[in-house]
């Protein structure tokens, strides 16, 4: 993995390969390559590192070529080298193949392929691909493709080309995402809407076991056994300027800073305070299916992750049901105890993430209702899924999430309130937590107004190499997602736990040396945080304290004190989260980090 641009039409292909490359930058990479089909046959160019590598590598010339397919890779198999990258190519260079996923069985067919005369140039499964392809290949590339494909086992999204098929590109996916786009006298193929963004806003996204012969012209789609598919072509609502960055200096910078506008898409035109309820039509569920829920599973990964276990405080207290949490990676792994009153919430930003969509799938075959929280219209899980809700939050570029996050905590409490009000919560409590709601994104508003202390408690730790991340009820997770955002854009080891839980291990690591980030708001458990707190300082922890406006108590306690306006208990996660995401993003641009694009971190993560 991690991404596919592929260009056949009038214009030269090489630019818009390129930009299309730079537009997937923040999927994560660790080296890019191109292949062009001139009139000299195939043209191969690869390199580690920044795709500015690769462009040294090209040259001033543009080689001509109205066709051709382009790379970013993000090691799985083999390390990052040139040799490695893709794409790969047959011994004699005839065919070119990019490609996302695992082949699991490519050491069984290396070994055939091998017999055969085969020789194995790279490290990776990807290259055993493009051989198979050409053992298979009788002068029609889409059932060469076919054929090899019949005979693996594992996850693609690939994209082929041939010297012998000029103006031809063969799509192909299972599991791995891919996206032909629709334009006058030229088409595209990618990864990612991204990467066509500003050449078309037509797409037709490719499912599971289909295969796409894409010419400038005409494009037809059929499914691995042959079967001819009538596409469904969708209009893209993004426009290019949401995928740029507005003046800021990285992309993570705006996407905070766009939370106020993204939590109001959220549940704009989703909420009647009348009566009182979320209008979820996207459920795709009647209320008096809704009043059988018995039990939600809600599933996910990383920051998603954390997201849920909010999720679940909110609707066990609004809707008091029972709500399991899990990774979704490990819930296909085990026996999941499911029946028809049970529920499930696969939530991914991007509606790709390869372990929320296997456990979604293990869920639907046990008979059990799913439904999506995600933000890529069109994307896999909102595809398969029986229903669900889009987040809204926009085109998200930085690896390290952030408006996305807020905007699933956001959906998953419209999902709590249509559920506890189809069981105890009443008009009153509810209008109450929707005058909340409504407050929320004017009250972020006013915690950027407060970035400049952000920055100064930034520059006083941004060498430490260790913190510490303390949380309570339903600020526990919000602990962990900091932690998690620090670890992830800085690079510094940051640990999230309950409070409570710090001297059952933990504490014996607090030292001067240990910042310590409480989130210790004026909750029903304030008063058993500032024991926690307490138990810091008596071993010279320095203590940074996210606090609610007006606490002054707080102050001759702590180090540093960052206040966040007043709220519903139930809604403080998406005010506490905010100085938490400012402080890892500007501790990282202090330390001189690839903010953006974090080492060895994908975007979207479409391999187990």
């Amino acid at each position: 993995m991690c991404g596919i641009v592929g260009y056949v039409g009038h214009r030269q292909a090489q630019p818009i390969l390129l930009s299309g490359l730079k537009r997937l930058e923040y999927r994560g990479y660790d080296s890019a390559g191109i292949a062009l089909l001139t009139d000299s046959g195939l043209m191969v160019s690869k390199s580690v590192g920044k795709i500015s590598m690769l462009e040294a590598v090209l040259g001033d010339s543009e080689h001509k070529s109205t066709h051709g397919i382009a790379h970013t890779r993000w090691a799985t198999h083999g390390e990052p080298n040139e040799v490695n990258a893709h794409p790969h190519t047959d011994a004699a260079c005839e065919i070119a193949l990019v490609h996302n996923g695992i082949i699991e069985n490519y050491r069984t067919l290396k070994e055939y392929l091998m017999r055969k005369g085969y020789k194995a140039r790279t490290d990776t499964d990807t290259e055993i691909l493009v051989h198979l392809i050409h053992f298979n290949y009788n002068g029609d590339l889409t059932e060469a493709v076919r054929t090899a494909l019949t005979q693996v086992e594992g996850t693609y999204g690939i994209a082929v080309v041939s010297s012998h098929h000029p103006d031809l590109i063969i799509a192909a996916r299972k599991g791995s995402p891919l996206v032909v786009g629709l334009g006058e006298g030229e088409n595209f193929v990618a990864s990612d809407i991204s990467a066509m963004l500003e050449h078309t806003k037509r797409v037709v996204y490719l499912e599971d076991g289909e295969i796409a012969s894409v010419t400038p012209n005409d494009y037809h789609i059929t499914t691995i056994q042959n079967v001819e598919i009538t596409p469904r072509i969708q209009e893209i609502s993004w426009s290019l300027d949401m995928i740029e960055k507005s003046g800021y200096d990285h992309f993570m910078l705006k996407e905070i800073h766009e939370q106020p506008a993204t939590l109001r898409n959220a549940h704009r035109g989703r909420l009647n305070f009348e009566k009182g309820i979320a209008r979820l039509n996207g459920l795709n569920l009647q209320y008096d299916e809704l009043r059988r829920i018995k039990r939600v599973i809600i599933t996910a990964c990383g920051t998603s992750w954390h997201s849920a276990l909010i999720g679940k405080y909110i609707i066990e207290e609004m809707a008091r049901i029972p709500v399991e949490v899990e990774y979704a990676s490990e819930f296909r792994y085990r026996s999941p105890i499911i029946d028809e009153n049970t529920i499930l919430f696969a939530v991914s930003q991007s509606g790709e993430t390869a372990d929320t969509l296997a456990a979604m799938r293990e869920a639907k075959t046990r008979g059990c209702t799913v439904l999506g929280v995600v933000n890529v219209v069109g994307s896999t899980i909102a595809r398969d899924s029986d229903g669900g809700v889009y987040i809204h939050a926009g085109p998200e570029i930085g690896v390290a999430s952030t408006k996305a996050f807020t905007s699933q905590v956001m959906v998953l409490a419209l999902i709590g309130n249509l559920l506890g009000r189809m069981r105890q919560l009443s008009v009153q409590e509810s209008q109450e937590m929707i005058e909340w709601i409504q407050k929320i994104p004017d009250q972020i508003e006013e915690i950027f107004a407060t970035e400049d202390s952000i920055k100064e408690i930034a520059k006083a730790y941004y060498e430490k190499n260790n913190f510490l991340y303390l949380g309570r009820g339903i600020n526990y997770p919000v602990a962990l997602e900091g932690a998690l955002k620090l670890k992830e854009i800085s690079y510094i080891h940051a640990e999230g736990y309950p409070a409570a839980e710090m001297k059952h291990g933990p504490i014996a690591l607090i030292d001067e040396n240990m910042p310590v980030v409480v989130i210790a708001l004026k909750d029903p458990v304030y008063d058993k945080v500032m024991s926690n707190i307490a138990e810091v300082q008596a071993r010279n922890g320095h203590v940074i304290a996210i606090a609610t406006e007006g606490d002054t108590e707080i102050v001759e306690r702590v180090n540093h004190v960052l206040y966040v306006p007043q709220t519903h208990r139930l809604f403080t996660p998406l005010l506490s989260v905010i100085p938490l995401q400012l402080l890892a993003y500007h501790i990282a641009v202090m330390r001189g980090c690839s903010v953006d694009q974090p080492r060895n971190l994908a975007k979207s993560v479409t391999v187990e």
